[in-house]
């Protein structure tokens, strides 16, 4: 196959992992919009409602580390393909179940079908193009996170509306991700290492975790996606409730506003960082890892000012925090190529495996679940302050709102670990190079040997 029939084939692989990520992201939305129709039909308290985005959380992470794994050794297009017919199909089951116990257990495997796709598809972008153009490749596959989200947060809403029943977008959100599945079984891969500019060893690697936790640089961006994690799924799980409580909206203007914050923004987070990403990194090293962290400084200013702010103008709050989380998207194009960089070819689905067990065991899982608790703890004391002994929606608002100020806290502690990743990224993404043709592990100073 010519060079240009490979970057073709590249690109159409690409948009149909584009595809699949948005409708990834589409699927798992759907509870954080409906949450209020159903916390008020099963008489939930807001721990109850965070524990089902954690438990969906926790199962994508456990199951992530075989699944990557197979992704490392087997078929990466048959494992995505069954993946999403999984993952849809159970999605239509959610809209069938009859109360919080039966809906739970259908998210925990609805968790197990998507942690098949992440890895394999990370690993399979590092395939197909090479280092210069990985961080605008993966801001193309990312931006499904945010056109998911936004096309999720604009019609869930009218879709209830109109068949007047919060389980219809399962059964609507269903159909396209069975058919992506089928185009998934199509693809042709590349070999392992195909788009790196030296020729690697194909021998299996032993002790493979230990190997990608032996790189100092991956173990600080674990622990800031852990933070980061942390505060995406606290907001994506609680904005659309803090927003009808707090701001007295109804669903559907709550589910746009909430569009606007963590949708539109990451268009232009996730398009133009990568550009931008991709230029710093050819002019320094780290320079991907350097503008991930004046982002979070951003992040963490606009999205606390916005809370702090109160009872602001609903339009002034969407806008600050619009501004903030636009930046926050910066993270995905810098912190997922820089693992390319420090991790070999024939590890990165392991290390993306990795990778995201930190996000969702202790970042995602913990999220939305240490909120819902906080928000319940934050009503009940408002409740006491006021001298009264009925809990009241006030007092839910008061609560909810208090507890997202977990949101700016976590940014910036994922700030930190940006910076402290930054100062060993240069000489472990050597190492990598260095490493790729030879048989000792990356991160320990391997010499480099024949292919």
């Amino acid at each position: 196959m010519d060079q240009s029939t490979q970057a073709r084939n590249a690109w159409r692989v690409l948009f149909l992992l584009f595809l699949a990520n948005l409708f990834n992201f589409f699927d798992r939305t759907i509870p954080a919009i409906i949450i209020e129709p159903i916390r008020k039909e099963w008489s939930l308290s807001d721990f109850q409602l965070g524990i089902i985005g954690t438990a969906f959380t926790l199962v994508y992470a456990v199951a992530g580390l075989p699944l990557g794994r197979m992704a490392d050794n087997g078929s990466r297009r048959k494992l995505m393909g069954w993946g999403l017919a999984v993952w849809s199909g159970l999605t239509a089951v959610n809209g069938l179940v009859g109360n919080f116990w039966a809906f739970l257990l259908v998210r925990m495997g609805v968790g197990i079908g998507e942690a098949t796709y992440a890895p394999a598809a990370n690993s399979l972008i590092g395939d197909l193009f090479p280092a210069h153009r990985r961080a605008r490749a993966m801001g193309i596959f990312m931006l499904g996170l945010p056109l998911g989200l936004l096309l999720a947060f604009f019609t869930i809403g009218a879709m209830v509306q109109a068949f007047g029943s919060w389980r219809a977008p399962f059964f609507i959100a269903a159909v396209p991700g069975l058919v992506l599945a089928v185009f998934m079984f199509f693809i042709r891969e590349p070999a392992r290492g195909a788009a790196e500019s030296v020729a690697i060893s194909q021998e299996k690697i032993d002790r493979p975790i230990r190997r990608v936790l032996s790189i100092p640089t991956f173990r600080w961006l674990v622990l800031a996606g852990l933070a980061f994690n942390f505060a995406t799924y606290a907001c994506n799980s609680f904005m659309v409730p803090m927003l009808q409580r707090y701001f007295l909206l109804p669903l559907q203007d709550a589910a746009m506003a909430t569009g606007m914050i963590v949708g539109v923004t990451g268009l232009v987070g996730l398009t133009v960082g990568g550009w931008v990403a991709d230029k710093l990194h050819q002019r320094w090293s780290n320079g991907r890892l350097m503008f991930a962290a004046v982002s979070m400084v951003v992040a963490t200013l606009c999205t606390g000012y916005a809370l702090h702010a109160g009872r602001i103008e609903i339009g002034v709050f969407v806008g600050v925090f619009s501004l903030g989380w636009l930046f926050s998207y910066n993270f995905y194009t810098c912190v997922y190529t820089a693992i390319q960089d420090v991790v070999q070819p024939r590890l990165r689905a392991t290390a993306m495996a990795l990778f995201f067990a930190g996000l969702y065991l202790l970042g995602g899982g913990l999220g939305p679940v240490v909120v819902g608790l906080l928000s319940d703890h934050f009503a009940h004391s408002a409740m006491y302050a006021a001298q009264v002994e009925q809990m009241t929606e006030p007092f839910k608002a008061v609560g909810l709102h208090d507890a997202m100020y977990l949101i700016p806290v976590a940014l910036f502690f994922a700030l930190v670990f940006l910076v402290k990743a930054s100062t060993c990224f240069s000489a472990d993404a050597q190492r990598m190079r260095e490493g790729m043709v030879a048989d000792e592990p990356v991160g320990q100073g391997a010499k480099p040997s024949v292919a």
